[in-house]
């Protein structure tokens, strides 16, 4: 494209007499140098105006266009349209026949598409680890549980099948414990009674397994030695054929010497012992776990690298078989820390299935802690300004349910729960999941429209 200046664009305008130009469009590129021009600025000013106005070079023209013409040959610039004058108006043309429409056509059925779910294949699976031991086995349990063996994420049956559904146990203790009034109302009868208490737990509420706590070693309680204490424990097997878990008092210096008993009158029994950690002496249960026979549960404080450690030290320095290990990542309450458990046992899980053999264990909660948010079991709020929370008798299960299927989509095997109402809808929930249950139970308009 040629270049010319305003200095030159004037002259050619002069050249052929243009005066005044209307109605046009100019496009192109300008480019203006004013510094050492000796153009009269006065004399393009109309022109400047002009071109900022249009903004566009020889786009359109409607007057003057014999003299627009002469100029963009002058220029060496094709018109951007072809215009000939007429010396005599042309003769109309023969109107064109309208262009047949085609009838709009309705579509008579959808279009047929086939959906394929993305599918997430994992290199690994978590282990499976088998709690109770029958005759066969050389134990007494009518049956065993087994946890663990997934391929994929919880629930996620369109990536692999969950081979095993999360079985649920209740706690029970080996002295008349404090509990919420919501839980108490449904174990009164058999609080002094381990025994009993674990028979209830099963006959009744559905338990697939009892969790045994031992409090009364607490030296801050009864202190009661280690040799008595395992007592409790004969009379709960020789009650229930299910598979049990032993806890101790939670003290550390106790805890393993309870435990270390536990493993020896259990023998052949394969239960679980619970726990070890790393503020304890770990080895020393891990050490009876594995003469006995039994599974031990590895306790971490909500911290993957933690829980990586004290497996590591399980594996390696005990000598703990991969399918003796089961993982307690800790489980904070709904409102009381339950997004920083759900995020440690997801990673822990998605860890496992990509290839970790330090995490690839099945996990357990203690749902039970959801019984130590105020709001499970308190009255109603202490604050005055607050709305009011509703009957207790309903929170603190929902509390309970809440905290427990949550942590299930995160990958938890076990659970350790105590309400028997939120123990039936984790059960139904499970099998519902799981495809084991066909039918709805209950007609839907019997619980929307219930009152409470």
């Amino acid at each position: 494209m040629k270049k010319f200046t305003l200095e030159e664009f004037l002259e050619l305008l002069k050249k052929y007499n243009v005066e005044e130009i209307e109605g046009v469009k100019i496009e192109g590129d300008l480019e203006i140098e004013l510094e050492g021009s000796s153009v009269d600025l006065s004399a393009i000013a109309p022109l400047y105006s002009m071109l900022s106005e249009f903004g566009n070079f020889l786009y359109h023209a409607n007057m003057a266009l014999g003299y627009l013409q002469r100029l963009s040959a002058a220029l060496g610039i094709p018109t951007p349209f072809a215009a000939q004058p007429q010396l005599a108006p042309a003769a109309p043309a023969a109107p064109e026949a309208a262009p047949a429409v085609e009838e709009l056509k309705l579509p008579t059925e959808l279009v047929k598409a086939k959906f394929e779910p993305y599918k997430e294949e994992y290199p690994s699976k978590i282990e499976e680890v088998v709690l109770g031991a029958t005759k066969a086995d050389g134990g007494s349990r009518d049956y065993t549980i087994t946890l663990g063996g997934e391929r994929s994420l919880a629930f996620y049956t369109f990536d692999a099948p969950q081979p095993h559904l999360p079985a649920i146990a209740i706690d029970v203790f080996d002295r008349k414990p404090m509990l919420a009034k919501a839980v108490r109302v449904h174990y009164e009868d058999v609080l002094d009674n381990p025994a009993e208490w674990a028979r209830k737990c099963v006959k009744k509420f559905g338990a697939d397994l009892v969790t045994l706590h031992l409090i009364s070693t607490d030296p801050l309680l009864d202190d009661t030695p280690a040799s008595e204490a395992v007592k409790v424990l004969e009379d709960v097997l020789q009650a229930v054929k299910c598979p049990i878990i032993v806890g101790g008092s939670g003290n550390k210096e106790k805890d393993p010497e309870v435990l270390e008993k536990a493993a020896e009158v259990a023998e052949g029994e394969r239960i679980m012992l619970a726990s070890a950690t790393l503020d304890m002496d770990w080895e020393r249960i891990a050490n009876a776990a594995k003469k006995y026979g039994h599974v031990v549960l590895s306790w971490t404080q909500m911290d993957i690298n933690n829980q990586k450690t004290l497996n590591r030290y399980l594996l390696k320095r005990v000598g703990m078989p991969r399918d003796s290990i089961v993982m307690d990542p800790t489980t904070a309450a709904l409102g009381y820390g339950l997004d920083y458990a759900f995020t440690n046992m997801e990673r822990i899980r998605i860890s496992g299935l990509k290839g970790d053999t330090d995490l690839n264990f099945p996990m357990s909660s203690g749902t039970t802690n959801a019984w130590g948010a105020r709001e499970a079991w308190m009255i109603d709020s202490p604050i005055e300004e607050d709305t009011p929370w509703g009957p207790r008798e309903l929170r603190g299960p929902i509390w309970e349910i809440i905290t427990g299927l949550t942590l299930s989509l995160a990958g938890v095997d076990l659970f350790m729960m105590m309400h028997p109402v939120a123990v039936a809808v984790l059960k139904e929930v499970f099998n519902t999941l799981g495809g084991n249950v066909k039918e709805s139970v209950a007609d839907p308009g019997e619980w929307i429209f219930m009152e409470v």
